[in-house]
């Protein structure tokens, strides 16, 4: 079983910057690739970035891409968000997920990859 809390989430204006931080627990995070996603009101969850469990390969939405980084500290068991130039419309709750893989490399992208969720953190970006 893996544990994920997020934090960080809050009220900023456009073109703001924010930091999401997952800090997971349980087993061996090493062997866990992570994701963000996020849900809009009305809207269906979505990705928004990813990243392998050796933290060397990611990927993004297109809505997100240049903007956004994801990045993780296996030393801490936490993986981030790093969110610049914030938009309205990248207001939403976020989720931080996990999932086990025996891949290194492996960037999963799709919401049935992920076993764990945390509970979301709100990010509200006014304009």
């Amino acid at each position: 079983q893996v544990q994920v809390v997020e934090t960080g989430g809050g009220l900023v204006q456009s073109g703001g910057s924010l930091r999401l931080s997952c800090a997971a627990s349980g087993r061996t995070f090493s062997n866990y690739y992570m994701g963000w996603f996020r849900q809009a009101p009305g809207k269906e969850r979505e990705l928004v970035a990813a990243i392998s469990w050796n933290g060397l390969n990611t990927d993004y939405s297109d809505s997100v891409k240049g903007r956004f980084t994801i990045s993780r500290d296996s030393a801490e068991n936490t993986v981030y968000l790093q969110m610049s130039n914030l938009k309205p419309e990248d207001t939403a709750v976020y989720y931080c997920a996990a999932g086990y893989s025996a891949a290194a490399r492996w960037v999963a992208t799709f919401e049935v990859e992920y076993e764990y969720w945390g509970q979301g953190t709100q990010v509200t970006v006014s304009s």
